[in-house]
């Protein structure tokens, strides 16, 4: 019993750690050595440990006799993957997101990333054009007058290369890095959707990224200087009527054929095509297009059908269709649908030349890993910490029942998931950008942040409207959020709809790109060497097993202490959010390997598992990011109500997920034997309190670090035209003017909420305050006023079509109130 007890305590201490097969094999024969000496171990004992250890340590034996059958197996359940499918699968890197699914996150590992900082260029373009462009943007001549941007808007943009950013400097372009195209874009986003979704498109997935990694040197040479110079206006052209999420199955299509080009007989394609909501397609002067080509004639040998491709084709070409807009929800960024027939160019005009055909998905996935890491999450992040800083704000200046509404329970409740949000969402964004800038194209987590920040955006926004009732819900110059709440479907809906996202695309790539050793399983079926792929079956199975093994162990022990003896980077308040993170770490890679073991190609069905196992890992990313953003901060205390929040919520969330899964487990036998061993005392991990709340709703209601923190690079200049920036003028003229109001109803006796200026001119006659004392509350009140009231019209000013109304219509209609 002593030789079987150490045996089981050695192999569990040596399955936390992962210690090799070949330290399993040395510690086991010491205590067979100790219980031989003791008695306990026979001659039966050791044939048994000989023969184990023979078998599964000498790699021709292990080979023959275990992996060669189950390879056998393995081949036979395996479908054949498509060149498609493979390509989405390889396109990218992993990164942190590896580590996390690896069941052993090295903080040391996330904490040695460096902190995203603007160079000084960068930095002066945010102080100068950036800056510039939001004084010279009023949004609700942008959404209701114009709809579009102002003539002098588009020629600043163009001047100033904000179409440029990603275009490297020897092609005239700026070269920012990713994290400064975040910065930028989230500083737009604040004063304008439709400003920040027109500078956001052509930086991210577009014909300027795919020219740089993949064109030829005649394409970059000619259109790389024209668009940094806005000569030319580019969109890409995807999706289309019959497909959406679903981008492989595009209908469009090109014949390589002979035609007329420029007076010459040239080899080249016949394109038709119809796409819709592709941003900028009105107004573009070059449209990349995705289609699939084919060569039925074999004039570029003898495979028909080359499959997805890309080009680069000019919209003034005969049998184009271009110029109609589409109007989505109010944010009327150039928005549109394009058609061509039997439009012929050279073959040239695919992006990489002839060399490049039937690559295009290999090329869109890669970029839009890049792409949908920026965009879309920083403009989300911008509509989180607008949410919260506005809402903050407001409910400081707006009073009910005698009181700041901020400090009534009902409001703490949203204003703390607000805060908690968007200081979440701002760490996630820098961490992804950070990644990007690191050279790394993080495919599932690019999928994960556009996810999450745009949920939260949304959610956000929906707080942020309910804080602000009427003020919220009525359009007009002075209000700041409608526009973001009408827009918040659309970032849900574009670059891969959320629920697609969610229940097929983050686990879907993640457990097979971020798992360590399931991908090289696969692809060793495809391997046509029967040898090499027979070794890299076995030695990625047999990593597989031992993987699954320490997984096992290190759940049931993470369990049974709750995590309380695993190791974090710092002993302080953060301490129990990187022991949970290292459970629940463990948890989702022991679940994917017995969801993946039970289920296998059944689970890419099995959608809500799916999605609710990429849950656990999203959780976990946007934990990490918090962590980390709290450490490059300094570890303020001042955040720490932030940050408490955003890590409870999320590693909640992702216990959530994991109780959830076990309990919709196909198999409920192996759903309660999972739970056994990962929640033997069940939950453990709650919600945030509604003591944190308070702390959080109070950091948002007051001037200092932790607001600075979500107000970083946002445009807050206060001027007329900026609403935040008035706003946030009225916040600080009422916290200057609280201890001035206090001090005269002390004195009064009684406590008006209204009239700050009449009650100054009352405490000055009484000599309670001085002058400037009474001019500062007559200021406040202005502040105040302005920012409660809401915009009015004359009933003429909301008709579009003013033509059809004479006066006498406009009198009837005032008269119902129309």
């Amino acid at each position: 019993m002593i030789t079987l007890l150490l045996l089981l305590l050695a192999w569990g201490v040596l399955a936390y750690r992962r210690a090799s097969l070949r330290r399993f094999t040395l510690v086991t024969a010491v205590i067979l050595v100790a219980g031989t000496l003791w008695g306990e171990v026979g001659p039966t004992g050791w044939l048994v440990f000989a023969v184990m250890a023979g078998v599964l340590n000498l790699l021709p034996l292990r080979t023959s006799l275990l992996s060669a059958p189950m390879f056998k197996v393995y081949k036979g359940l395996m479908p054949e993957m498509s060149t498609t499918e493979r390509e989405a699968i390889e396109a990218g890197t992993t990164w942190w997101d590896a580590e996390l699914f690896g069941g052993k996150p090295n903080w040391e590992t996330l904490h040695s990333y460096p902190k995203p900082q603007l160079s000084a260029e960068e930095q002066a373009f945010m102080d100068g054009p950036v800056n510039e462009v939001c004084r010279m943007t009023n949004d609700w001549e942008v959404t209701h007058e114009l709809t579009d941007l102002s003539p002098e808007v588009w020629a600043y943009l163009k001047e100033h290369k904000f179409f440029a950013m990603i275009i490297k400097k020897q092609y005239g372009g700026l070269e920012f890095s990713a994290f400064a195209q975040s910065r930028v874009l989230q500083k737009l986003c604040g004063t304008s959707a439709v400003l920040a979704s027109t500078v956001g498109v052509p930086n991210s997935l577009g014909p300027g990224e795919l020219l740089q990694h993949y064109g030829t040197t005649e394409q970059k040479d000619y259109y790389l200087p024209r668009l940094a110079n806005g000569d030319e206006i580019p969109c890409f052209a995807l999706t289309g009527p019959e497909a959406g999420s679903d981008a492989g199955a595009i209908p469009d299509v090109g014949i390589i054929t002979l035609g007329d080009w420029q007076g010459e007989q040239v080899l080249g394609m016949r394109l038709t095509w119809n796409k819709r909501y592709i941003t900028l397609a009105p107004i573009a002067t070059v449209l990349g297009l995705a289609f699939k080509l084919q060569d039925p004639d074999g004039l570029l040998g003898d495979k028909p059908h080359l499959g997805i491709t890309c080009a680069l084709i000019p919209t003034d070409l005969p049998g184009i269709t271009i110029g109609r807009r589409h109007f989505p929800l109010n944010v009327p960024f150039q928005n549109g649908p394009t058609q061509g027939k039997d439009v012929f160019v050279p073959l040239s005009f695919i992006i990489g030349g002839p060399a490049m055909a039937g690559q295009g998905w290999r090329m869109l996935t890669e970029c839009l890993s890049v792409g949908r890491g920026i965009t879309l999450p920083s403009t989300g992040t911008a509509g989180s910490r607008i949410s919260a800083l506005a809402s903050g704000a407001y409910s400081r200046i707006r009073r009910q029942f005698r009181i700041p509404i901020g400090k009534m329970e009902g409001i703490e409740e949203p204003l703390a998931r607000l805060g908690g949000n968007a200081y979440l969402s701002d760490a996630a964004s820098m961490l992804t950008v950070t990644g990007i800038d690191l050279g790394e194209k993080p495919s599932v987590i690019s999928a994960i942040v556009k996810y999450h920040l745009t949920h939260r955006s949304q959610h956000c926004l929906i707080d942020a409207m309910d804080i602000h009732g009427g003020k919220g819900i009525c359009l007009g110059p002075n209000n700041y959020l409608a526009r973001g709440y009408q827009g918040a479907p659309i970032a849900i809906t574009v670059e891969g709809a959320n629920i697609l996202t969610r229940s097929m695309i983050i686990y879907g790539q993640g457990a097979i790109r971020c798992h360590p050793y399931v991908l090289s399983e696969m692809l060793s079926v495809q391997e046509p060497n029967a040898q090499q792929a027979l070794s890299q079956f076995d030695a990625a199975v047999f990593g597989h097993i031992g993987f699954a093994i320490s997984n096992t162990v290190r759940s049931f022990w993470f369990g049974l202490t709750n995590a309380r003896f695993s190791n974090t980077p710092f002993n302080d308040a953060t301490t129990p959010y990187y022991r949970q993170m290292n459970r629940l770490s463990a948890n989702l890679s022991l679940l994917s390997d017995v969801a993946m073991a039970t289920l296998g190609g059944e689970l890419k069905r099995r959608e809500r598992l799916s999605a609710r196992l990429g849950d656990v890992l999203s959780q976990l990313y946007l934990v990490s990011a918090t962590l980390k953003r709290f450490n490059d901060d300094g570890r303020p205390e001042a955040l720490l109500p932030f940050v408490h929040w955003a890590c409870q919520d999320g590693l909640y969330q992702a216990q959530t997920a994991v109780v959830e899964l076990l309990e919709n487990f196909p198999s409920p036998v192996i759903g309660k034997l999972m739970e056994a061993v990962i929640l033997p005392w069940g939950t453990t991990l709650v919600r945030p309190s509604d003591r944190l709340d308070r702390k959080v709703a109070r950091a948002l209601q007051t001037s200092g670090p932790a607001r600075d923190a979500l107000a970083d690079g946002l445009y807050l200049t206060v001027e007329e035209g900026n609403p935040l920036g008035m706003l946030e003028q009225a916040f600080i003229d009422i916290q200057q003017a609280e201890p001035i109001y206090n001090q005269i109803v002390d004195v009064l006796g009684r406590r008006p909420f209204t009239g700050l200026d009449a009650l100054g001119v009352e405490a000055l006659s009484a000599d309670i305050i001085t002058k400037a004392q009474a001019e500062l509350l007559a200021r406040a009140e202005v502040s105040r006023l302005r920012t409660i009231n809401v915009d009015d019209f004359a009933p003429i000013d909301l008709v579009v079509n003013k033509e059809m109304f004479n006066d006498d219509m406009l009198n009837k209609s005032a008269r119902r109130g129309l």
